[in-house]
């Protein structure tokens, strides 16, 4: 047993795939599946299930990613302080962020980090904001931005960026043309909620218990797992959807889609950096977390002033 063998481990855990994590360490499947036979092999327990459409640890194989994940995150901390030492930033940070942050704002402020520090590397985890928090609980990753406040008080956060979400219609709806709609008109229209889970529907839910007005008495005729799904289901004529701008800002450049606010509702909401409490930063991390917190402008999002601050 090493270290790479270990590293190896965890990737077939997160990735939920033997041909994935070859891809993420440049290793064939086989390759892959030998390792972690040798690892079986180790310590006398199986450690992977390999079902239909997933690969999932056993029990052994969940007490072994606990304390893998911590040993390689030791490792990236060991490697970039070493770095700093030789006044240098350098080493692999892992982060984390729910849908919006995740796909459509970090990959712009990471490349923007990179220009700045080229040898360093960074790996985004996507998931909904209890699936990041629960990551930064657990140490799989250092760093996170999501859409909502958590309870979990080992958890700090702080406001990276306001957001205000916009109800988006296609191009040739009967509202186009229009800036707003009344939470009336809303509740007649066929609408596209997301999941439980979601960041993006807390705040719209929350935003209707204010106005005394149930979230489920809107007709909702599909609910999608992916704002992305949401983003298809518009431009399909599912329905019509409460979303971030920033996710459709080109289509909103290219008049493909509207984004109209609801009177007397308040969709304003944060992205909250997200941290463990107890945990002491990397330093590659801290460095990241003062990158963000100083570049955050309209610049990464490409969006017009009034629908996104930071």
């Amino acid at each position: 047993m090493d270290l790479w063998q270990l590293n190896i481990f965890c990737k077939v855990v997160e990735l939920k795939s033997f041909s994935e994590a070859g891809k993420a360490v440049f290793l064939s499947q086989p390759t892959i599946s030998s390792h972690i036979k040798d690892l079986e092999d180790h310590f006398g327990y199986r450690l992977i299930d390999r079902l239909a459409k997933a690969a999932v640890p056993t029990k052994a194989g969940e007490i072994l990613y606990r304390y893998a994940s911590h040993l390689i995150h030791l490792r990236d901390e060991m490697e970039t302080a070493l770095a700093e030492f030789h006044g240098k930033i350098k080493g692999r940070l892992m982060i984390g962020g729910s849908t919006i942050p995740g796909v459509y704002i970090l990959p712009r402020m990471i490349g923007a980090f990179m220009e700045q520090y080229p040898e360093v590397t960074v790996s985004i985890l996507n998931g909904d904001t209890d699936e990041i928090i629960d990551s930064i609980y657990s140490g799989r990753i250092e760093i996170g931005i999501v859409g909502a406040v958590t309870r979990n008080k080992s958890i700090q956060q702080q406001i990276l960026i306001e957001d205000e979400l916009r109800l988006v219609i296609p191009a040739d709806h009967k509202w186009t043309g229009r800036t707003s709609v009344t939470i009336q008109d809303l509740i007649k229209e066929p609408f596209i909620s997301r999941e439980t889970g979601s960041g993006t529907l807390r705040t719209i839910q929350k935003s209707f218990k204010k106005q005394g007005i149930n979230f489920g008495d809107l007709n909702i005729v599909a609910e999608m797992g992916s704002t992305e799904a949401v983003i298809q289901g518009i431009k399909g004529n599912i329905g019509v959807s409460i979303i971030s701008p920033v996710s459709v800002t080109q289509d909103l450049t290219a008049n493909a889609l509207e984004a109209l606010t609801i009177a007397d509702l308040d969709l304003k909401r944060n992205f909250y950096l997200s941290f463990h409490k107890y945990r002491s930063q990397s330093p590659l991390g801290r460095t990241f977390m003062e990158f963000l917190m100083l570049s955050c402008n309209g610049k990464f999002l490409g969006l017009p002033e009034d629908m996104i601050r930071c």
